[in-house]
């Protein structure tokens, strides 16, 4: 391996690829973002509807979808680690090394969903208090928020399972599947809400119940006909039921190696939003956690940009590095990087330009709930374009399987100064929510510095589709067994 002053990557020139990579790229990134924005612009009118119950309703709603966030970045973690291998092996053309990916993706994530699922119908009360840190309303929130949470519980595994074929479907750059079958599933989702929450058309007024019941029937919809489409649009890394415990514990030995420290890291991350969630919570009642849940889910819609970036980064640098070219990988690389930044510039002014939303959606909201929305609106947006450039920085490092950068910048960064930071401010300072989370941030500087540090080292130059020694002689006996699952599969670009 090269070291870190190789012209191919950071210190090389010209910082910017031509446009026909741009334009390539944007071919992963705009079906991605439309797949994540039509689910966040109608998470958006879900939001709306439940606002029209009250502060503490929305609030106990959005707390209890906080605590379901933990969940859904550690099943998407599991997702990514398996993805570094589908991507890779994708490049080396190596279909058989796909579909083992997709079984350690679904086995992974469907064990996660037992344990969450466990939890919140155990102690959902427990989860509900420790996110509220004091909150003086807390009580009728907990009471609320225990409630959903147990009753939304019937969706966890179908989550697991539609984050598992979707990231899937996006690791070999079929993107117009998931946008499809995602958005149908939003939409029927809108449509129970509306339904359910106020009792339309004769249905029963459930209200939070009814927002349980519409997420856990969409849920298991969108799973189903997910599972289906294995068998209709014929992917590369489909396998049919009968195969799904046949796996290669080599193969599964070597990714869950490369996962423990990117799920090690992505768990310290969450954690520690959660501790910043549950300190900014107690700056108030419920409208402060109304009013910050609604500015999240403004924020959502902007925040598609990461996840289309993190997709695009292992689609192209994935397939570049398992097909061994290894310094294109770097220079395509350095493009990511300063393209994602000025990507995320111009999402930060358009989310910035969003606040007339507010009065809108968010009508039935107190007054103080919408300046709190309005306030932490204006905070992300100026973040953005940062963020936009850690998540395009971890997707590199991720797409070689360098997932040791992930400890140093969310474990270091996060716990030595973040945590630290977001404590000093709620004791030693009275300010309101929205300030004390935006000076927090600034620790994400730190995180972009450490990360460009890291990355000039390129351990994450590899390809890891290359098989071990003495490997080669049982894929060639196994090749020889049930004929790669018993089907012939389209190439899944």
């Amino acid at each position: 391996m090269e070291d870190a002053r190789h012209p191919g990557f950071l210190r090389g020139s010209p910082a910017f690829g031509p446009w026909s990579f741009y334009k390539d790229a944007l071919a992963i990134v705009v079906p991605v973002m439309l797949q994540l924005l039509i689910t966040s612009l109608i998470s958006l009118i879900d939001n709306f509807m439940v606002a029209g119950l009250g502060d503490v309703k929305m609030a106990a709603v959005n707390v209890a979808n906080q605590i379901n966030f933990v969940y859904i970045v550690i099943v998407n973690a599991t997702c990514m680690a398996g993805g570094i291998f589908l991507s890779q092996h994708r490049g080396a053309k190596d279909e058989e090394g796909m579909r083992q990916s997709l079984r350690f993706k679904l086995m992974a994530a469907l064990a996660f969903a037992v344990l969450h699922s466990a939890l919140c119908l155990l102690c959902p009360e427990a989860l509900i208090r420790i996110m509220l840190g004091g909150n003086r309303e807390g009580e009728d929130i907990v009471r609320e928020g225990a409630r959903f949470l147990r009753l939304v519980t019937p969706s966890f595994a179908p989550i697991a399972v539609t984050s598992a074929i979707s990231s899937s479907y996006r690791d070999v750059g079929r993107t117009r599947v998931p946008l499809l079958i995602s958005s149908a599933a939003a939409a029927l989702c809108t449509l129970l809400n509306w339904l359910l929450i106020y009792g339309m058309l004769g249905a029963p007024r459930l209200e939070v119940a009814g927002a349980a019941a519409a997420t856990d029937i969409a849920r298991l919809v969108e799973a189903a006909v997910f599972l289906v489409s294995l068998s209709t649009a014929r992917p590369a890394f489909a396998f049919p039921p009968r195969s799904f415990f046949r796996v290669d514990a080599g193969l599964f030995k070597r990714i869950r190696s490369r996962s423990a420290m990117m799920l090690f890291s992505e768990t310290a991350w969450v954690l520690s939003e959660t501790v910043i969630t549950a300190i900014y919570n107690g700056r108030g009642g419920a409208e402060t956690v109304a009013g910050m849940a609604a500015g999240w889910t403004i924020a959502n819609i902007f925040f598609t940009v990461f996840w289309a970036v993190i997709t695009a980064t292992s689609v192209i640098i994935g397939s570049t590095l398992g097909s061994d070219r290894l310094d294109e990988a770097r220079q395509k690389g350095r493009w990511i990087l300063y393209g994602s930044f000025i990507f995320g510039l111009c999402v930060g002014a358009v989310a910035a330009s969003s606040t007339f939303l507010i009065p809108l959606v968010f009508g039935n909201l107190s007054p103080q709930a919408r300046a709190v929305t309005r306030g932490l609106v204006f905070v992300i947006s100026a973040y953005v374009p940062l963020w936009t450039l850690l998540n395009a920085q971890f997707a590199l490092s991720r797409a070689g399987g360098d997932t040791a950068m992930g400890v140093w910048v969310d474990v270091g960064v996060t716990y030595v100064v973040f945590i630290p930071l977001a404590f000093a401010l709620a004791a030693w300072t009275g300010f309101g929510p929205v300030l004390l989370f935006g000076l927090a941030k600034l620790s994400d500087f730190g995180k972009a510095a450490v990360a460009f540090w890291w990355l000039a080292k390129e351990k994450w130059v590899k390809n890891l589709a290359e098989k071990p020694e003495g490997a080669a002689d049982a894929d060639s006996s196994r090749a020889h067994g049930p004929a790669s699952d018993g089907q012939s599969r389209s190439s899944g670009a």
